[in-house]
C-alpha cells in the first residue's frame, strides 16, 4: 500500500504486541502459532494482518519496519494464539530479517496480483526462508496473491501463479484484504495454522517414537547385564 494521500496508521515497534481485547486467564496456556508476513514492500501485507486482527480495511499504510499481533481463535474446535509478525518487506539488514524467518514457524509469502515484479521477488524471499530454516524438513508456507479485487489491474495470471505454488509444493491462494476474500474464518492464516499444527504433531510423534525406541533399547541392554 502506498502512503501519497488519505491517512495513515503508523505501526508500533516490534518490541509492543497489539494484543486481541479477550485476554483469557488461560492464554498463556494455549498453543501458539508463529506466522511471518513476508513480502515485497507494498503488497498489502499490513492491511491483510489488520483485516484478520481487527476487521478493518486500512488502504493507506505507512510501513515501519515490522510489528507484532497476537489472537485467541479458535481452530478447528480448539481454542489456540496466532502470532503474526507483520514485516515491512524492506528490511535493511539481512541479519534482521534472518531473526524474523528464524523465529517463524509457518509463512504467509504475499504478492499483489497488479504488480508481477513483487511476484518476481517470492522467489527471492522463499530461498532466504530456506536458508535460515535449512535444518527443517518441510516449512509450512502459503503464497498468497493479493488485491484481488483489483481484477481489472491484474499483471499476474492464476495459472503462472499457481504453477509457480505447485513446483514449490506449497498452496496458492488468492486473497483481498478490502472485501475480506480468504482472510476470514475459511482463510490463508487458518489454512497455514493447519499445516503449523501438522508439522508440530509429526515431530511430537516422532520424539515419541525416538524415546520410546532408546527406552526400549536400555531395557534390553539392563536384562542383558543381569
Amino acid at each position: 500500500m502506498d502512503s501519497s494521500s488519505g491517512p495513515s496508521v503508523r505501526v508500533s515497534p516490534p518490541q509492543t504486541s497489539r494484543m486481541a481485547a479477550n485476554k483469557g486467564k488461560s492464554q498463556g496456556s494455549l498453543v501458539l502459532h508463529k506466522v511471518i508476513m513476508v513480502g515485497s514492500g507494498g503488497v498489502g501485507k499490513s492491511a491483510l494482518t489488520l483485516q484478520f486482527m481487527y476487521d478493518e480495511f486500512v488502504e493507506d499504510y505507512e510501513p515501519t519496519k515490522a510489528d507484532s499481533y497476537r489472537k485467541k481463535v479458535v481452530l478447528d474446535g480448539e481454542e489456540v494464539q496466532i502470532d503474526i509478525l507483520d514485516t515491512a518487506g524492506q528490511e535493511d539488514y539481512a541479519a534482521i530479517r534472518d531473526n524474523y524467518f528464524r523465529s517463524g514457524e509457518g509463512f504467509l509469502l504475499v504478492f499483489s496480483i497488479t504488480e508481477h515484479e513483487s511476484f518476481t521477488a517470492t522467489a527471492e524471499f522463499r530461498e532466504q526462508i530456506l536458508r535460515v530454516k535449512a535444518e527443517e524438513d518441510k516449512i509450512p508456507l502459503l503464497v498468497v496473491g493479493n488485491k484481488s479485487d483489483l481484477e481489472e489491474r491484474r499483471q499476474v495470471p492464476v495459472d503462472e501463479a499457481r504453477g509457480k505454488a505447485e513446483e514449490w509444493g506449497v498452496q496458492y491462494v488468492e486473497t483481498s484484504a478490502k472485501t475480506r476474500a480468504n482472510v476470514d474464518k475459511a482463510s490463508v492464516f487458518f489454512d497455514l495454522m493447519r499445516e503449523i499444527r501438522a508439522k508440530k504433531m509429526s515431530e511430537n510423534k516422532d520424539k515419541n517414537g525416538r524415546k520410546s525406541s532408546k527406552s526400549k533399547k536400555s531395557f534390553k541392554e539392563r536384562c542383558c547385564l543381569l
